[in-house]
């Protein structure tokens, strides 16, 4: 049998709405992140290999579900176009950030618990 060294665990947090559909996870906290750093949808989608297309069906899931907007864009023109988090993306984002690691620590420990005999 294997040892614990041999396995690991993976936590994936999302959250879901009333019917159980998927509203917000490590996606779409990926893709705020990227749009953080990168200040562009176009830019943070094509890094992760998404369409743009694809990332504003993301992005306006995410505000539909959640309530709120999460990106200020601004339009091209003579210095280009661009887009920021909200405060309020920038606080689900830090919460589904703190969250996932609190929950993934929480996991390993539980998991080197459970299995460390097997």
């Amino acid at each position: 049998m294997k040892t614990t060294n041999d396995l690991r665990l993976t936590v994936t947090l999302r959250l879901l709405d009333g019917e159980g559909q998927r509203r917000f996870g490590p996606g779409v906290a990926a893709l705020l992140a990227e749009v953080r750093e990168k200040h562009s949808l176009r830019a943070a989608a094509g890094s992760m290999g998404m369409a743009y297309s694809k990332a504003w069906r993301i992005i306006r899931t995410a505000e539909e579900a959640m309530g709120c907007k999460l990106l200020a864009s601004t339009i091209g023109g003579r210095h280009g176009g661009g887009a920021a988090l909200t405060e309020e993306a920038e606080a689900l984002l830090a919460a589904y950030q703190a969250l996932r690691e609190e929950v993934s620590a929480y996991a390993q420990e539980r998991f080197r618990e459970r299995f460390r005999d097997l």
